[in-house]
């Protein structure tokens, strides 16, 4: 039996593994996109492992599509392995509009990128680098990811392992041309996608089967099965995020740390954070999850108001790019037109010319202009 895998789609590289499988970075031969395909690592049948990659095809089916979640597309069972076929969140370069974006690059190029990468890659060589993501960029990450948990807990669904390498990174083709002033966070803010994957873990919040998701983002409260407050457990969560990417240690598996992390203490960040987003963080992981802001409280947080103007910005940023670009062809359209007008013109006028030359070197035409036609000889009277 042919393998559908190795059929429909071509194998380029190998972009990451973990407990249940690889993923793979492959093209389908039929619409020439790129993919990213999970295959399971050993034989899943009445395993956990089966458990859970019936969770992450049962959620894509539910969630469908959002533009902070990753995108499933299919899912199939080949010699006893899951493959799954999601969205390859992809990495874009942009060529420079002016010295001032080459400067932008230079400034935010302490962020790299891997393709279709995590952000977990991202932290990794920022740590290398002793650099870390700036206030403003922690607010976007924020604010997009606390949007595609607004969505997935809408749908009655709680992720529960959120962490920086189940957060995806994926870019647009258009730079923020607003920043005139050369503000490479409004450059940076507007580029960057972050998307929430591996939804491995995903239950529902009304009846719930947790499959408790790594221990250093996890909950005090899911460790004690109370699952009373699901949705909160991904907000703490996510908060921990956001602190990894801040600068942060990761945080223990285990220990002291641990346990005062689970009693409101954030873990030491090696930059000055604003105090208001630094409360913000900390109510994230507050010991009682009543006291966490639901994902819905987290987007419309005043704090994350600057960010969020700016993706407001960027749409319509995008949109004005999308209208110049329409006036640009309507006006190449119109010149094309007048062309094509002006050389039909000129054709219908050098066959007027031809025809009249040729009728005027005709003699049956000079005798009737003349009035002096003779039918019986065809010939013109003196």
């Amino acid at each position: 039996m042919k393998s559908r895998y190795t059929t429909e789609f071509h194998e380029l590289e190998k972009i990451g593994s973990g407990e249940f499988g690889s993923v793979f970075k492959c093209v389908k031969r039929l619409d020439g996109c790129i993919y990213a395909i999970k295959r399971s690592k050993k034989p899943l049948a009445g395993s956990v492992d089966e458990q859970n990659a019936l969770r992450e095809v049962y959620a894509h089916a539910v969630l469908g599509q959002h533009s902070h979640v990753v995108r499933y597309f299919s899912a199939w069972a080949e010699d006893d392995h899951m493959l799954i076929q999601n969205e390859y969140c992809n990495e874009h370069s942009f060529p420079p509009l002016s010295s001032r974006f080459v400067q932008v690059r230079r400034t935010y190029s302490r962020l790299r990128y891997r393709d279709g990468g995590s952000l977990a890659d991202a932290i990794s060589e920022n740590y290398r680098i002793m650099s870390y993501f700036k206030e403003a960029e922690l607010k976007d990450l924020l604010l997009q990811v606390g949007r595609g948990l607004r969505y997935i807990h809408s749908m009655s669904l709680v992720h529960m392992d959120i962490k920086p390498s189940n957060i995806f990174i994926s870019r647009t083709s258009i730079p923020n041309a607003a920043s005139e002033e050369g503000d490479e966070d409004d450059w940076a803010s507007n580029k960057v996608i972050f998307k929430i994957g591996d939804l491995g873990h995903v239950t529902r919040i009304s009846s719930p089967q947790v499959e408790e998701g790594d221990s250093r983002f996890l909950a005090n409260e899911v460790l004690q099965e109370n699952y009373t407050h699901l949705p909160k457990a991904d907000i703490f969560a996510l908060a921990l995020t956001v602190v990894c990417a801040a600068g942060a240690e990761p945080p223990p598996r285990n220990g002291d740390q641990w346990h005062e992390i689970r009693q409101g203490r954030l873990p030491r960040i090696p930059q000055v954070l604003s105090q208001e987003f630094t409360e913000l963080l900390k109510v994230m992981i507050h010991p009682d999850p009543e006291r966490r802001p639901s994902a819905m409280a987290l987007v419309k947080h005043s704090v994350l108001l600057s960010a969020s103007r700016k993706s407001a910005e960027q749409l319509r940023i995008e949109l004005n790019a999308e209208k110049f670009k329409n006036s640009l062809l309507q006006k190449e359209l119109k010149k094309a037109q007048m062309a094509k007008a002006a050389a039909e013109e000129r054709a219908l006028f050098t066959d007027r010319m031809a025809t009249r030359s040729t009728t005027q070197n005709d003699p049956n035409f000079q005798c009737k202009f003349k009035g002096l036609w003779s039918k019986e000889k065809y010939l013109c009277m003196p």
